[in-house]
């Protein structure tokens, strides 16, 4: 979940799942965090809604965890 002032800058940002806020310092988030934003479509009980969630790294490796079939990973070439 994150958390915006009035001039739009990130103010906070709390895990969706275990409710931990992040280090976010002047507008920046400081740690690792995974944004999901998922827009639902025709053929869904949810068309048309826009979903949106924080994960920290801790629940999100919980998360992947589960899945029957592993998530695909490569390594980046390059830090942006």
């Amino acid at each position: 979940m994150r958390i915006y002032s009035e001039q739009q800058e990130l103010t906070d940002v709390i895990c969706n799942m275990c409710n931990k806020h992040l280090k976010v310092k002047d507008g920046m988030l400081l740690e690792e965090c995974s944004n999901i934003e998922q827009h639902f479509g025709y053929f869904s009980k949810k068309d048309g809604m826009i979903e949106k969630f924080d994960l920290c790294e801790e629940c999100y490796d919980a998360f992947v965890k589960q899945f029957q079939l592993p998530a695909e990973q490569e390594e980046t070439k390059e830090y942006l």
